[in-house]
């Protein structure tokens, strides 16, 4: 065990990596499946995994104790769709009532919200991110390949009238594909009264849908794109996550961008993923990983072991990603196996 890991321990239980960077942020992926098929998340036919590989609610729910007793606030519950996950409130219910776990928050693509945004708000999730990249009707099926954009807007209007403490958009901008919609879909947030956060597309997987390269629109441009409408005004706060954000000048709204590209965003991250099948993902960009369902598994009724081989995954957490636009992708699991 390296000193930082023997550190961290003795400092409390405070997950820190060989770099010095405290991780307090997970983001939990609860099912690799999905309603939808957007064509930078995923091929047109996945192969989803099968359902006796995953997790169980009762282990993720014990893997969220384990976390916050190491020192992790932050718990993001994402997918695939995580809302058709079977009984996923109850697991919302039990984050939701763990100690040390002060911002419980849901990735999501809007289509089930309309349903379960009152029980979610209820179980304790404080904000939601919502995925959003065309208001118009037609391309939002073709870039969602089954999605009814009315399904994502009553989501989106139902989890409003809740009062959560933030909602955001999230928008893929892919050029020639939505780039034209920048300005629309700013002006859709401010209206609403919500957030929205601009992102590079992440080359995650192998897709046949469009050349990344050729796709690739830059965070640069999509300001440039906004400068020409909204007066943009810098600002220090941040949600946890990457978004660099940005005031919108008389409005309510923050636009924030996400940028693995053009702005790696490596040198302060503070998180780490974990699969649907209990992988611990040190890095979005790259394959090194741990196995947690064999520790839990292993250890039904002690969650020290568990701990100790997370606490011990620090180390093998790298300084960043390399992602590479042009050939084969260096990560070959796709984006809905990643876990948001």
């Amino acid at each position: 065990m390296s000193p930082s890991t023997r550190k961290s321990i003795d400092a409390g239980g405070e997950l820190t990596d060989r770099f010095g960077r405290r991780i307090h942020y997970v983001r939990l992926s609860i099912t690799d499946r999905c309603d939808l098929r957007c064509v930078y998340c995923m091929s047109e036919n996945m192969r989803f995994l099968p359902r006796n590989q995953l997790l169980t609610l009762e282990e993720m729910a014990r893997l969220g104790r384990c976390f916050s007793e190491l020192g992790v606030t932050r718990i993001r519950i994402t997918g695939g769709e995580p809302l058709v996950r079977r009984n996923a409130t109850w697991l919302f219910e039990r984050l939701g009532e763990t100690p040390g776990i002060r911002d419980l928050a849901l990735t999501t693509n809007g289509s089930q919200l309309r349903q379960h945004a009152q029980a979610l708000k209820n179980a304790g999730v404080k904000r939601i991110n919502i995925s959003l990249d065309s208001l118009k009707p037609e391309r939002f099926r073709r870039i969602t390949r089954l999605g009814d954009i009315d399904k994502t807007l009553d989501g989106i209007e139902a989890a409003i009238r809740c009062g959560f403490e933030r909602i955001k958009l999230n928008s893929v901008i892919l050029k020639n594909r939505n780039h034209d919609e920048i300005l629309d879909l700013t002006r859709f947030a401010i209206d609403q009264g919500i957030d929205l956060s601009f992102i590079e597309e992440m080359p995650l997987g192998v897709i046949a849908d469009h050349d990344r390269a050729e796709a690739y629109y830059p965070s640069d441009a999509i300001r440039l794109d906004l400068e020409r409408a909204f007066e943009l005004l810098p600002t220090t706060e941040t949600t946890g996550g990457p978004s660099k954000y940005y005031r919108i000048a008389g409005t309510e709204t923050r636009v924030g961008f996400i940028s693995p590209h053009s702005h790696n965003f490596c040198g302060d991250c503070n998180r780490v993923r974990v699969t649907a099948e209990g992988r611990l993902l040190l890095c979005l960009g790259q394959e090194h990983s741990v196995d947690l369902r064999r520790a839990l598994r292993a250890n039904p009724c002690d969650d020290a072991p568990v701990k100790q081989t997370i606490v011990s995954a620090m180390d093998l957490k790298p300084r960043g990603h390399d992602f590479n636009l042009s050939g084969q992708p260096l990560v070959l699991r796709h984006m809905n196996a990643t876990g948001g």
